[in-house]
């Protein structure tokens, strides 16, 4: 294939991306029909902005195998896209499966034809297909390594996942396997709140702004592993090449929900554009502390059981593991769905404004 053919195909997928996201903002916001709680899919809420659980006994293939199931699984992206993340006990699912659920969330939501599932730069297995993400303690330690030799804080590793691909991820899914017996438990923020959380005159200054996201640390990581980092297509025609590098909106509106939200994290985010290298600087510095120092927009979740599972929406959340089970065993297989290239909305709302809840100020 010449690179005249190759730019002509990533440009055709891009006007085809283009057009698709443009239906589902138009779209937007999903609203809920009560699916799930008329087939009987009982839960709680975990904190008054972010997180579900559903009761023990349900099984996600149930959802899969249901004669309407693409009414069901679309009526979990619409809540997943509104609470952040919902959790699941003791799951049956197989790896074909998760992927299944996986592209029926983004497919069924709206997400644009080109997408599909990521293959990650590192976190694989030859043992699983290259779009299942192994999330193992013992590749952890490459990344821990690396993470203390710059930080001591553990808040620093709060992420959305891959926001370093042109078209990074709308929805994953996490199945923990293999846990330690206290340790490793994972925590998500609510990216509308934290919007919320800004005054409206910040609120009005980011809007519009756009910031780098950057990971080429993972072929550093990869070479620690003895390997190379995978370089080829990462499930869309934009995601190519060995530049993990991207640029998105600082606020960003869910094509689901058509509520804004902050995205930033302080993992992948390295600059504002637009603005001095200080002014950058100590802009994320005081955005990535709306994740770390507001436990009240987080909900934190014990992997009690083997084979817990997490679905969560990257548009909307950061999230981050906690490293503190030593060298104990852990492990999980991931599935990350690829959603459009973000954007900005001017007209969509934050999610207080559109549940008509009091403002924060």
């Amino acid at each position: 294939m010449t690179s005249q053919t190759s730019t002509a195909l990533v440009d055709s997928a891009l006007s085809a991306d283009i057009g698709k996201l443009a239906l589902r903002g138009s779209q937007a916001p999903l609203v809920p029909t009560g699916a799930l709680e008329k087939a009987g899919f009982k839960y709680i809420d975990l904190t008054p902005v972010i997180g579900r659980e559903f009761a023990d006994g349900i099984q996600l293939r149930d959802i899969l195998n249901a004669p309407n199931a693409d009414e069901l699984i679309r009526e979990l992206a619409i809540v997943i896209a509104q609470r952040g993340v919902v959790f699941f006990k003791k799951q049956d699912l197989t790896i074909p499966e998760q992927k299944e659920l996986g592209n029926k969330l983004g497919i069924l939501s709206g997400r644009p034809a080109a997408s599909g599932l990521h293959k990650h730069p590192t976190e694989r297995s030859p043992e699983l297909p290259d779009d299942i993400s192994t999330i193992t303690s013992e590749r952890n330690k490459h990344y821990a390594k690396a993470r203390y030799q710059q930080s001591r804080f553990a808040a620093r590793g709060w992420h959305s996942d891959i926001t370093f691909e042109p078209v990074p991820s709308d929805y994953a899914i996490l199945k923990v396997h293999s846990r330690p017996e206290t340790g490793g438990d994972t925590l998500w923020a609510s990216a509308y709140e934290a919007y919320d959380r800004l005054t409206p005159a910040y609120q009005k200054f980011l809007e519009g702004l756009t910031a780098v996201h950057e990971a080429n640390v993972f072929h550093q990581v990869a070479e620690a592993a003895g390997e190379k980092a995978y370089t080829a297509v990462r499930g869309h025609p934009l995601n190519d090449g060995p530049n993990f590098t991207a640029t998105h909106p600082v606020i960003r509106t869910n094509p689901v929900t058509g509520w804004k939200g902050l995205f930033v994290n302080p993992i992948f985010t390295k600059s504002i554009n637009g603005l001095s290298k200080d002014e950058s600087d100590s802009t994320l510095e005081y955005l990535n502390k709306l994740w770390t120092n507001n436990h009240d927009l987080q909900v934190r979740w014990r992997w009690n059981d083997p084979n817990d599972l997490a679905i969560w929406s990257n548009t909307s959340t950061v999230h981050t593991a906690t490293f503190d089970y030593g060298d104990n065993f852990r492990a999980g297989d991931r599935v990350v769905s690829l959603g459009e290239k973000p954007y900005f909305d001017p007209a969509s709302k934050s999610r207080r404004e559109a549940l008509g809840l009091p403002s924060f100020h």
